[in-house]
């Protein structure tokens, strides 16, 4: 066999050859390609929900803190028992946004992890549509009134020694749901990239990992 032949069982791709067009982006089996706008948009979504994150280390220092008041000096306090509700609600909602940037939220895999890249990019696109932007704007329009209910009451904790100013921990809810339609916008146009090539997708990163 002379040496310009393919080999017949070669798996890898065929050597492109001088001429050839450059290819506009590159997939891999189960991967969309990124766009200019999910780079950036993924980039600040995912910073933010780096820094949340030592918001983890501060509620097991406040946990240990509220047992060993408990078991050791047999003192609780109702405002360290009521951070630990706020500290997790707030690492949990920032959470959202940034698994759907890095793409590792939990899926209902029985069937999905067996459907090719295609029909995986139009489950995607319809969830997004119908399901993911109503329930979005559903939570930032009415969490608006529900937070400035609790603005102008001065919301605090009924319990004895709560903590007040609970409009605080509640714009978090509007906050962090803008982040996650952040996410899904970016999400959305790197489906659109893949489906109909608009945006113009990006060529893939060599070395680039998940998402």
């Amino acid at each position: 066999m002379s040496s310009d032949q393919p080999a017949e069982n070669s798996s890898g791709p065929a050597p492109r050859q001088r001429g050839d067009a450059e290819p506009t982006f590159v997939l891999t089996p189960k991967t969309l390609p990124h766009t200019w706008v999910s780079r950036r948009l993924d980039a600040f979504v995912i910073w933010v929900g780096n820094q949340v994150a030592w918001l983890w280390l501060v509620l097991v220092l406040v946990i240990v803190a509220n047992v060993t008041l408990r078991y050791v000096f047999a003192r609780g306090m109702v405002e360290f028992e009521e951070l630990q509700w706020h500290l997790y609600a707030v690492g949990f909602l920032f959470g959202l946004s940034y698994c759907i940037a890095r793409d590792t939220h939990v899926r209902v895999d029985v069937l999905h992890m067996h459907f090719p890249l295609r029909a995986k990019a139009w489950i995607e696109f319809f969830g997004i549509l119908i399901f993911m932007v109503p329930f979005v704007s559903l939570v930032i329009y009415y969490s608006i009134p529900f937070i400035a209910a609790s603005i102008a009451v001065n919301e605090k904790s009924p319990n004895p020694g709560g903590l007040p100013y609970w409009y605080i921990i509640k714009s978090f809810l509007l906050i962090a749901f803008i982040f996650i339609g952040i996410a899904a916008v970016s999400r959305f146009t790197r489906v659109t990239a893949y489906l109909f090539g608009l945006p113009r997708p990006l060529p893939a990163e060599p070395a680039a990992g998940r998402p």
